[in-house]
C-alpha cells in the first residue's frame, strides 16, 4: 500500500490510496465528516430525557478565569463522560475525538461546525478544573443524583445494596499506590457499592494496601441520607467476610437496613454445627447434598447477639464438606437466605463490566486526586451505559452486556451531512437495524413525558 497521506485533521489532501489486490480500490479519509461511534446519539438523546450531564452545569465550578475560554465546562464534561462510554479511557484520543462530528454534536450542541475540545485543553479540565476539592466532592455525588432520578421511573419497592472492593493495577509510581498482598499486584484499592439494577451508587478511590472494608462508612454514609425519607421502604445491604464488621452491624440497625453478611469460620461456629459436619452413613450420594442450621449468636465484640444461617455442603467426590456462615436480620427460611446472599454475585459481575468494558482501572496519573478523578468519570459513563440497558433497550438485544453496547451499539459507522438547516447523520444497519433504533427512541420519548411528570 502507498504510504499515508492526510492531514491532522484525517482529511484527504492528496490522491487517494490504492492497494494492489483490487486496483479499481480508491481510500479517501474524511475525519471530519465520518465517525466510528455513531451509537453515541442514542445514550445522549436518553441523557437528554434524563437531564443527567446537566447537572453538571450547576454542581461543578469552573476554576477558569479567562475570557476567552473556547468549550465551557459543560461541554468538556459531556466529552469526558461520553468518550469513556466508547471506549477512549483517557485523553491521548481527544486530539481525534475533537473533530469527530458524533462527538461534535454531542459536546457541541448546536455549535456544529466548532471542533471539540483538544487533548491539551481535556488534560487541563480533568487534572486541573476537576481535582478542586468541591469539584472532587460534587463527582462523587453525582452519580446519586442521576440514581434519584432514574428510580423515581423504575418504582422498585425494595432496596438492595452490595458493598464490595476490586484491585486497579498500577504500572508506574502513581501517589498512593502500593503493593496488596491479596491482589498479588501493585495497585489502587477503590470500594463500590452497587444497587440491585447494576448502577453504581457511589465508588471512591482508596490507597492500594487498605483493608477491604476501610472507609466503609463515609461511603455508605450519602448512600443511606439520600435513602432514609424518600424511596423504597424495604431496604437490604449484602456483603462478603470482609464487612462482617460490628460497627457496621450497628449502623445498619439504625438506620434501618436489613443484612446478610457472610461470617468467617471460627472455632464456637464449628462446634454449633459439629452435627452436620459427620458424613452420613452409608454409600455417598452422586449429588450435592445441603444440610442447614440457624442459631443465635454473640461474639465477644457485638453489642447483642445476632441470628446466624450456617450452610454445609457435600460435593460429590469430596473428602471434606464446604461451609458457610451468614449473619442476618432476615426472618425467612435458611435456604432463602443463602439464596439471597448468593446474588450478591452480581455485584462482582458488574465490576467485571466495569474494568472491561468502561476501562475504569485505567487510572494513570500521578496524583491521587487526579486518578480519583478519572473512576469517578469512569463511574458516570458506567451509570449511563448501565441505564441505557435497563431502560432502553428492546426486548431482543435486553440481555446485550456493556461490552456488546460499545462493540454493537456505539461502535457504528456514520456519515455526517451538514445542509443549511439540518444535519443528517447517515447509520450503518448491522447489529442494530433502524427498526430498533425506531424502538429505543420511542422508549426515550416515552421516558422524557414520565421524567418531566409532576
Amino acid at each position: 500500500m502507498a504510504g499515508l497521506a492526510g492531514n491532522a485533521a484525517g482529511e484527504s489532501i492528496s490522491a487517494p490510496l490504492r492497494v494492489d489486490f483490487d486496483r479499481r480500490l480508491k481510500l479517501q479519509f474524511h475525519g471530519a465528516k465520518l465517525s466510528s461511534d455513531g451509537g453515541l446519539i442514542v445514550f445522549r438523546e436518553l441523557d437528554e430525557a434524563l437531564g443527567l450531564t446537566a447537572m453538571a452545569s450547576w454542581m461543578l465550578r469552573d476554576r477558569r478565569t479567562g475570557r476567552n475560554s473556547r468549550h465551557n465546562l459543560l461541554a468538556m464534561f459531556r466529552q469526558s463522560v461520553f468518550g469513556r462510554l466508547a471506549g477512549y479511557e483517557d485523553v491521548n484520543d481527544a486530539g481525534r475525538l475533537a473533530r469527530d462530528p458524533v462527538m461534535r454534536l454531542i459536546a457541541g450542541g448546536k455549535d456544529f461546525d466548532r471542533y471539540a475540545a483538544s487533548e491539551s485543553q481535556m488534560g487541563r479540565f480533568e487534572t486541573g478544573t476537576l481535582i478542586s476539592f468541591r469539584n472532587l466532592a460534587a463527582l462523587a455525588d453525582l452519580s446519586g443524583k442521576w440514581i434519584d432520578r432514574v428510580q423515581r421511573l423504575r418504582r422498585s419497592p425494595n432496596l438492595i445494596l452490595d458493598i464490595d472492593s476490586s484491585e486497579s493495577p498500577v504500572h508506574g509510581e502513581q501517589e498512593g499506590s502500593a503493593y496488596n498482598g491479596h491482589f498479588g499486584c501493585c495497585c489502587y484499592h477503590p470500594l463500590f457499592v452497587f444497587n440491585q439494577h447494576g448502577d453504581l451508587e457511589r465508588c471512591a478511590l482508596r490507597p492500594g494496601n487498605v483493608h477491604s472494608a476501610d472507609n466503609w462508612q463515609a461511603v455508605l454514609d450519602p448512600i443511606i441520607k439520600r435513602y432514609r425519607w424518600s424511596g423504597p421502604w424495604r431496604r437490604y445491604l449484602r456483603a462478603d467476610a470482609a464487612f462482617a464488621i460490628p460497627e457496621l452491624f450497628d449502623y445498619l440497625e439504625a438506620n434501618g437496613f436489613g443484612y446478610a453478611i457472610r461470617l468467617r469460620a471460627n472455632k464456637v461456629l464449628q462446634r454449633r454445627i459439629e452435627p452436620l459436619l459427620k458424613r452420613r452413613p452409608g454409600r455417598p450420594s452422586n449429588s450435592i447434598e445441603r444440610r442447614y442450621a440457624n442459631f443465635t449468636y454473640q461474639a465477644k465484640s457485638w453489642s447483642q447477639p445476632r441470628r446466624v444461617v450456617a450452610k454445609v455442603e457435600w460435593h460429590p467426590g469430596e473428602l471434606f464438606p464446604r461451609v458457610g456462615f451468614v449473619v442476618t436480620t432476615l426472618t425467612v427460611s435458611e435456604e432463602r437466605v443463602f439464596e439471597f446472599y448468593n446474588q450478591r454475585g452480581t455485584a462482582e459481575q458488574y465490576i467485571k463490566e466495569g474494568k472491561h468494558a468502561i476501562k475504569w482501572t485505567r487510572l494513570s496519573c500521578r496524583s491521587f486526586a487526579a486518578n480519583a478523578v478519572r473512576l469517578q468519570l469512569h463511574a458516570l459513563a458506567y451509570n449511563l451505559a448501565n441505564f441505557a440497558r435497563t431502560l432502553m433497550l428492546p426486548n431482543s438485544i435486553a440481555d446485550w452486556s456493556l461490552t456488546s453496547l460499545r462493540e454493537r451499539l456505539i461502535k457504528i459507522g456514520a456519515k455526517a451531512i451538514r445542509h443549511a438547516r439540518s444535519i443528517i447523520l447517515q447509520l450503518a444497519e448491522v447489529a442494530v437495524p433502524s427498526t430498533l433504533w425506531a424502538e429505543m427512541l420511542a422508549t426515550i420519548s416515552g421516558i422524557r413525558a414520565k421524567a418531566q411528570a409532576p
